[in-house]
Protein backbone atom coordinates (compact mmCIF):
# COMPACT_ATOMS: atom_id res chain seq x y z
CA UNK A 1 0.00 0.00 0.00
CA UNK A 2 1.41 3.31 -1.01
CA UNK A 3 1.96 6.19 1.31
CA UNK A 4 -0.83 8.13 -0.36
CA UNK A 5 -3.54 8.56 2.30
CA UNK A 6 -6.88 7.13 1.28
CA UNK A 7 -5.34 5.24 -1.64
CA UNK A 8 -6.15 7.93 -4.16
CA UNK A 9 -3.93 8.13 -7.16
CA UNK A 10 -2.39 11.44 -8.11
CA UNK A 11 -3.01 12.45 -11.64
CA UNK A 12 -1.29 14.96 -13.84
CA UNK A 13 -4.58 16.70 -14.64
CA UNK A 14 -4.20 20.32 -15.60
CA UNK A 15 -6.85 22.85 -16.50
CA UNK A 16 -7.10 23.39 -20.22
CA UNK A 17 -7.39 27.11 -19.52
CA UNK A 18 -3.95 27.18 -17.98
CA UNK A 19 -3.07 28.84 -14.72
CA UNK A 20 -5.65 31.14 -13.18
CA UNK A 21 -5.10 34.74 -14.13
CA UNK A 22 -4.18 37.07 -11.33
CA UNK A 23 -7.09 38.92 -9.80
CA UNK A 24 -7.43 42.44 -11.12
CA UNK A 25 -6.12 45.14 -8.84
CA UNK A 26 -8.41 47.80 -7.64
CA UNK A 27 -7.57 51.24 -8.94
CA UNK A 28 -5.72 53.35 -6.45
CA UNK A 29 -7.84 55.94 -4.73
CA UNK A 30 -7.38 59.35 -6.20
CA UNK A 31 -5.70 61.85 -4.02
CA UNK A 32 -7.94 64.66 -3.03
CA UNK A 33 -6.87 68.13 -3.93
CA UNK A 34 -5.77 70.11 -0.92
CA UNK A 35 -8.37 72.53 0.38
CA UNK A 36 -8.13 76.13 -0.65
CA UNK A 37 -7.17 78.87 1.71
CA UNK A 38 -10.81 79.74 2.12
CA UNK A 39 -11.59 76.18 3.03
CA UNK A 40 -14.02 75.57 0.20
CA UNK A 41 -14.37 75.76 -3.57
CA UNK A 42 -17.00 78.46 -3.39
CA UNK A 43 -15.80 81.62 -5.07
CA UNK A 44 -16.81 84.97 -3.57
CA UNK A 45 -18.81 85.59 -6.72
CA UNK A 46 -21.07 88.15 -5.09
CA UNK A 47 -18.13 90.31 -4.10
CA UNK A 48 -16.61 90.21 -7.57
CA UNK A 49 -19.94 91.14 -9.12
CA UNK A 50 -20.32 94.01 -6.65
CA UNK A 51 -16.78 95.17 -7.38
CA UNK A 52 -17.61 95.10 -11.08
CA UNK A 53 -20.81 97.08 -10.53
CA UNK A 54 -18.86 99.79 -8.68
CA UNK A 55 -16.53 100.17 -11.65
CA UNK A 56 -19.42 100.25 -14.12
CA UNK A 57 -21.03 103.04 -12.08
CA UNK A 58 -17.67 104.79 -11.93
CA UNK A 59 -17.41 104.59 -15.72
CA UNK A 60 -20.91 106.06 -16.02
CA UNK A 61 -19.90 108.98 -13.77
CA UNK A 62 -16.84 109.64 -15.94
CA UNK A 63 -19.09 109.86 -19.01
CA UNK A 64 -21.36 112.28 -17.17
CA UNK A 65 -18.37 114.44 -16.29
CA UNK A 66 -17.18 114.31 -19.90
CA UNK A 67 -20.44 115.16 -21.66
CA UNK A 68 -22.76 116.68 -19.05
CA UNK A 69 -20.30 118.58 -16.89
CA UNK A 70 -21.52 116.75 -13.78
CA UNK A 71 -20.18 118.09 -10.50
CA UNK A 72 -20.21 114.66 -8.90
CA UNK A 73 -16.85 113.49 -7.58
CA UNK A 74 -15.33 111.17 -10.15
CA UNK A 75 -14.29 108.31 -7.93
CA UNK A 76 -15.73 105.14 -6.41
CA UNK A 77 -17.36 107.00 -3.53
CA UNK A 78 -19.11 109.24 -6.04
CA UNK A 79 -20.38 106.11 -7.78
CA UNK A 80 -21.82 104.78 -4.52
CA UNK A 81 -23.43 108.12 -3.69
CA UNK A 82 -25.01 108.09 -7.14
CA UNK A 83 -26.29 104.54 -6.55
CA UNK A 84 -27.70 105.46 -3.12
CA UNK A 85 -30.05 107.94 -4.77
CA UNK A 86 -31.62 105.29 -7.00
CA UNK A 87 -34.58 103.02 -6.13
CA UNK A 88 -33.33 100.04 -4.10
CA UNK A 89 -29.92 101.75 -4.07
CA UNK A 90 -29.42 101.27 -0.34
CA UNK A 91 -30.18 97.56 -0.60
CA UNK A 92 -27.73 97.19 -3.48
CA UNK A 93 -25.00 98.97 -1.52
CA UNK A 94 -25.57 96.64 1.43
CA UNK A 95 -25.16 93.63 -0.89
CA UNK A 96 -22.01 95.14 -2.42
CA UNK A 97 -20.50 95.85 1.02
CA UNK A 98 -21.17 92.29 2.20
CA UNK A 99 -19.57 90.94 -0.95
CA UNK A 100 -16.53 93.20 -0.51
CA UNK A 101 -16.11 92.08 3.10
CA UNK A 102 -16.21 88.45 1.93
CA UNK A 103 -13.56 89.24 -0.70
CA UNK A 104 -11.43 90.95 1.94
CA UNK A 105 -11.50 87.86 4.16
CA UNK A 106 -10.72 85.65 1.17
CA UNK A 107 -7.68 87.72 0.21
CA UNK A 108 -6.47 87.91 3.82
CA UNK A 109 -6.48 84.09 3.94
CA UNK A 110 -4.77 83.93 0.56
CA UNK A 111 -2.09 86.31 1.82
CA UNK A 112 -1.59 84.23 4.96
CA UNK A 113 -1.62 80.63 3.68
CA UNK A 114 -2.70 80.68 0.04
CA UNK A 115 -1.05 80.39 -3.40
CA UNK A 116 0.39 76.96 -2.59
CA UNK A 117 0.74 76.14 -6.27
CA UNK A 118 3.46 78.79 -6.50
CA UNK A 119 6.98 78.33 -5.18
CA UNK A 120 9.68 80.59 -3.81
CA UNK A 121 9.58 84.27 -4.58
CA UNK A 122 6.61 83.84 -6.95
CA UNK A 123 4.48 82.70 -4.03
CA UNK A 124 5.74 85.63 -1.97
CA UNK A 125 4.77 88.08 -4.72
CA UNK A 126 1.29 86.55 -5.02
CA UNK A 127 0.76 86.69 -1.27
CA UNK A 128 1.83 90.34 -1.20
CA UNK A 129 -0.56 91.03 -4.08
CA UNK A 130 -3.37 89.38 -2.12
CA UNK A 131 -2.53 91.57 0.87
CA UNK A 132 -2.78 94.63 -1.38
CA UNK A 133 -6.13 93.48 -2.76
CA UNK A 134 -7.38 92.96 0.79
CA UNK A 135 -6.52 96.59 1.59
CA UNK A 136 -8.32 97.83 -1.53
CA UNK A 137 -11.43 95.77 -0.82
CA UNK A 138 -11.41 96.96 2.81
CA UNK A 139 -11.21 100.56 1.61
CA UNK A 140 -14.12 100.12 -0.80
CA UNK A 141 -16.20 98.29 1.83
CA UNK A 142 -15.57 101.09 4.34
CA UNK A 143 -16.51 103.67 1.70
CA UNK A 144 -19.80 101.83 1.19
CA UNK A 145 -20.43 101.75 4.93
CA UNK A 146 -19.85 105.51 5.16
CA UNK A 147 -22.34 106.07 2.33
CA UNK A 148 -24.89 103.92 4.16
CA UNK A 149 -24.32 105.96 7.32
CA UNK A 150 -25.16 109.11 5.40
CA UNK A 151 -21.73 110.73 5.38
CA UNK A 152 -21.50 113.05 2.41
CA UNK A 153 -17.72 113.57 2.35
CA UNK A 154 -16.22 111.90 -0.69
CA UNK A 155 -12.97 110.00 -0.90
CA UNK A 156 -11.50 112.89 -2.90
CA UNK A 157 -12.35 115.39 -0.14
CA UNK A 158 -10.90 113.07 2.51
CA UNK A 159 -7.68 112.59 0.58
CA UNK A 160 -7.34 116.32 -0.02
CA UNK A 161 -7.89 117.16 3.64
CA UNK A 162 -5.44 114.48 4.80
CA UNK A 163 -2.82 115.72 2.36
CA UNK A 164 -3.34 119.34 3.45
CA UNK A 165 -2.89 118.35 7.10
CA UNK A 166 0.28 116.40 6.29
CA UNK A 167 1.87 119.10 4.16
CA UNK A 168 2.00 121.55 7.05
CA UNK A 169 5.45 120.11 7.83
CA UNK A 170 8.36 119.13 5.62
CA UNK A 171 8.10 115.53 6.78
CA UNK A 172 4.45 115.50 5.83
CA UNK A 173 5.20 116.72 2.31
CA UNK A 174 7.78 113.95 1.97
CA UNK A 175 5.14 111.46 3.11
CA UNK A 176 2.69 112.73 0.48
CA UNK A 177 5.42 112.50 -2.15
CA UNK A 178 6.25 108.92 -1.15
CA UNK A 179 2.56 108.06 -1.30
CA UNK A 180 2.53 109.45 -4.82
CA UNK A 181 5.48 107.24 -5.80
CA UNK A 182 3.73 104.17 -4.40
CA UNK A 183 0.46 104.97 -6.21
CA UNK A 184 2.31 105.61 -9.47
CA UNK A 185 4.21 102.32 -9.07
CA UNK A 186 0.91 100.50 -8.52
CA UNK A 187 -0.40 102.10 -11.70
CA UNK A 188 2.62 100.96 -13.72
CA UNK A 189 2.28 97.49 -12.22
CA UNK A 190 -1.38 97.28 -13.22
CA UNK A 191 -0.57 98.26 -16.80
CA UNK A 192 2.19 95.63 -17.04
CA UNK A 193 -0.06 93.04 -15.38
CA UNK A 194 -2.74 93.68 -17.97
CA UNK A 195 -0.58 93.96 -21.08
CA UNK A 196 1.27 90.72 -20.25
CA UNK A 197 -2.11 89.02 -19.54
CA UNK A 198 -0.89 87.75 -16.18
CA UNK A 199 -4.48 87.80 -14.92
CA UNK A 200 -5.21 84.67 -16.97
CA UNK A 201 -3.34 82.41 -14.55
CA UNK A 202 -6.03 83.17 -11.97
CA UNK A 203 -8.85 82.11 -14.30
CA UNK A 204 -10.15 78.65 -15.16
CA UNK A 205 -9.54 79.20 -18.84
CA UNK A 206 -10.04 75.48 -19.59
CA UNK A 207 -13.73 75.92 -18.74
CA UNK A 208 -14.14 78.84 -21.13
CA UNK A 209 -15.25 78.63 -24.71
CA UNK A 210 -12.91 80.13 -27.28
CA UNK A 211 -15.12 83.21 -27.61
CA UNK A 212 -15.34 83.71 -23.85
CA UNK A 213 -11.59 83.38 -23.44
CA UNK A 214 -11.03 85.93 -26.19
CA UNK A 215 -13.55 88.30 -24.61
CA UNK A 216 -12.11 87.96 -21.10
CA UNK A 217 -8.61 88.57 -22.45
CA UNK A 218 -9.64 91.78 -24.21
CA UNK A 219 -11.59 93.04 -21.19
CA UNK A 220 -8.70 92.25 -18.86
CA UNK A 221 -6.06 93.96 -20.99
CA UNK A 222 -8.18 97.09 -21.56
CA UNK A 223 -9.41 97.22 -17.97
CA UNK A 224 -6.06 96.84 -16.24
CA UNK A 225 -4.37 99.24 -18.67
CA UNK A 226 -7.00 101.96 -18.12
CA UNK A 227 -7.06 101.52 -14.36
CA UNK A 228 -3.27 101.48 -14.20
CA UNK A 229 -3.03 104.66 -16.28
CA UNK A 230 -5.52 106.40 -13.98
CA UNK A 231 -3.59 105.38 -10.86
CA UNK A 232 -0.31 106.38 -12.48
CA UNK A 233 -1.58 109.89 -13.21
CA UNK A 234 -3.02 110.12 -9.69
CA UNK A 235 0.37 109.20 -8.22
CA UNK A 236 2.12 111.86 -10.32
CA UNK A 237 -0.41 114.44 -9.12
CA UNK A 238 0.34 113.50 -5.51
CA UNK A 239 4.02 114.21 -6.25
CA UNK A 240 3.11 117.55 -7.82
CA UNK A 241 0.99 118.39 -4.77
CA UNK A 242 3.92 117.66 -2.45
CA UNK A 243 6.45 119.65 -4.49
CA UNK A 244 4.24 122.68 -5.13
CA UNK A 245 2.26 122.50 -1.87
CA UNK A 246 -1.02 122.19 -3.77
CA UNK A 247 -3.47 119.93 -1.88
CA UNK A 248 -6.05 120.35 -4.66
CA UNK A 249 -3.94 117.97 -6.73
CA UNK A 250 -4.05 115.29 -4.02
CA UNK A 251 -7.62 114.19 -4.71
CA UNK A 252 -6.86 110.78 -6.17
CA UNK A 253 -8.86 109.68 -9.19
CA UNK A 254 -11.06 112.75 -9.07
CA UNK A 255 -8.01 114.97 -9.67
CA UNK A 256 -6.92 112.64 -12.48
CA UNK A 257 -10.22 113.15 -14.28
CA UNK A 258 -10.03 116.92 -13.80
CA UNK A 259 -6.56 116.98 -15.35
CA UNK A 260 -7.74 114.92 -18.31
CA UNK A 261 -10.77 117.14 -18.84
CA UNK A 262 -8.53 120.22 -19.04
CA UNK A 263 -6.47 118.80 -21.91
CA UNK A 264 -7.10 119.14 -25.63
CA UNK A 265 -9.66 116.49 -26.62
CA UNK A 266 -10.24 116.06 -22.88
CA UNK A 267 -13.82 114.91 -23.44
CA UNK A 268 -12.64 112.04 -25.59
CA UNK A 269 -9.82 111.17 -23.21
CA UNK A 270 -12.42 110.87 -20.45
CA UNK A 271 -14.64 108.76 -22.71
CA UNK A 272 -11.71 106.44 -23.44
CA UNK A 273 -10.97 106.19 -19.72
CA UNK A 274 -14.62 105.39 -19.05
CA UNK A 275 -14.54 102.58 -21.60
CA UNK A 276 -11.44 101.13 -19.95
CA UNK A 277 -12.94 101.31 -16.45
CA UNK A 278 -16.15 99.72 -17.78
CA UNK A 279 -14.05 96.95 -19.33
CA UNK A 280 -12.50 96.31 -15.92
CA UNK A 281 -15.96 96.17 -14.36
CA UNK A 282 -17.13 93.61 -16.91
CA UNK A 283 -13.91 91.64 -16.40
CA UNK A 284 -14.64 91.50 -12.66
CA UNK A 285 -18.06 90.04 -13.43
CA UNK A 286 -16.44 87.44 -15.71
CA UNK A 287 -14.09 86.58 -12.83
CA UNK A 288 -17.06 85.82 -10.60
CA UNK A 289 -17.63 82.68 -12.67
CA UNK A 290 -14.13 81.64 -13.70
CA UNK A 291 -11.85 82.84 -10.88
CA UNK A 292 -9.67 80.18 -9.27
CA UNK A 293 -9.88 79.86 -5.50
Amino acid sequence: MSGNPGGFRRTGFRSKQGPCPPSPRRPAARRRAPPTAAGSNTSPAGGLVGYGVIHLLFAWLILQIAFDGSGTDGDQSGALHELAEKPFGTFLIVVIVIGLIAMTLWQVLEAAVGHRAERGRHRLYERLASAGRALFYTYFAWTGIKVLRGKSASSADTQQQASEDLMVSTGGRITVGLAGLVIAAIGVGLVIYGVLKKFEKHLRTSRMSADMRRLSRRLGVAGYAAKGAAYGIAGILFLVAAVRYDPDKARGLDATLNVLSEQSYGRWLLALTALGIAAYGLFSIVQSRYRKV
